[in-house]
């Protein structure tokens, strides 16, 4: 794909394609929005030299960010902007749907903006070399990480928990609070993200002590990660079975939907089933009961995701992996049996 290409999808000169990616203000807006539009569907990348990209380089950090309804990314944010600013940079920030893609997103945000380096907050586990090639600038994953994916270690860095880890300890959580007939809606066993991952912790709890897995405790909803969809799923699951004791879900919203999916069925939380979750985002701990949830340390994860892209841009260290742990925020929402 060229220039050329863009110019004759658009029946416009190659000139007025590159005043218009240039940001010059000699063109239409009719004229530019098409052009604009094109670039956009046929994944047109502009392809400046490595020279002329460090001539114009700005003190930008952009952000992307991944959806935005996330609540735990409200409390990175507040962290990553102000450490942004604390170390001298300044941040441009862009969000995408969830359906979105972040690489191409972040690509084009660092042409535009002269970019230093990128910060993505959320998006996939399973980056290919090639998928992130567009990129070339210094990037951090935050919050997640490319463990089905092929990238080499060296060339990226990231921050997270541990998914499966912090599901694990969920599950367990319960476990040892005397659960065994224990629910969990996901959004999907098999979506090579952190669903899977999650999904996969939920299992190996209940093997590693001795709970056989009933697929009738197991409601994927799909790839929908909303409330919504979490509400129905714990519909689902009470249609198929009135045993079980407890319900650990993938996240905090996800948590507070099966409170209320549980609660219109008539069932009271903690007395009848107890709900667990992960996130400790600030809104769950004031629902009643107070959810029970497996907190990820959002500001550590800002302020160490930052720290890690400017010693990269600074040149005293390369690329850096950490994992943070999840602690449990002791809720109304788990009885022990």
């Amino acid at each position: 794909m060229t220039i050329k290409d863009v110019a004759k999808h658009c029946g416009v000169s190659v000139s007025t394609v590159s005043r218009v990616l240039n940001g010059r203000p000699d063109v239409r807006q009719d004229v530019r929005d098409r052009v604009l539009r094109a670039v956009e569907e046929l994944g047109y990348m502009p392809n400046s030299s490595a020279r002329d990209l460090v001539s114009r380089q700005s003190d930008a950090i952009g952000v992307v960010v991944r959806g935005t309804g996330n609540l735990f990314f409200s409390a990175i944010l507040k962290t990553v902007a102000a450490e942004i600013d604390r170390r001298g940079y300044t941040m441009v920030m862009r969000f995408i749907d969830p359906l979105d893609d972040e690489i191409r997103a972040g690509a084009m945000l660092e042409r535009e903006k002269k970019l230093r380096g990128l910060l993505f907050l959320g998006g996939r586990f399973d980056y290919s070399p090639a998928q992130l090639s567009p990129v070339r600038v210094p990037y951090v994953l935050v919050s997640y990480t490319n463990v089905f994916g092929t990238l080499d270690e060296q060339s990226y860095s990231s921050v997270s928990i541990d998914d499966y880890r912090t599901a694990y300890r969920a599950v367990e959580t319960l476990i040892r609070r005397g659960h065994r007939r224990i629910a969990a809606v996901v959004s999907s066993s098999c979506d090579r993200s952190v669903s899977e991952l999650r999904t996969r912790g939920y299992c190996q709890a209940l093997a590693d002590n001795g709970i056989a897995f009933d697929p009738a405790l197991l409601e994927e909803t799909g790839g929908d990660f909303s409330m919504p969809g979490t509400y129905e799923g714990v519909r689902r699951v009470l249609s198929r079975a009135q045993d079980f004791t407890a319900v650990f879900t993938l996240s905090d919203t996800t948590g507070i939907a099966a409170l209320k999916a549980l609660e219109d069925a008539g069932k009271r939380v903690p007395q009848d089933v107890s709900v667990i979750a992960i996130d400790g985002i600030e809104v769950s701990a004031y629902v009643s009961p107070v959810l029970t949830t497996m907190v990820q340390p959002a500001e550590e994860m800002g302020r160490e995701s930052v720290r890690i892209l400017a010693d990269m841009l600074e040149k005293r260290a390369g690329a850096q992996h950490l994992r943070l742990e999840a602690g449990l925020r002791e809720g109304g929402s788990v009885k022990s049996l």
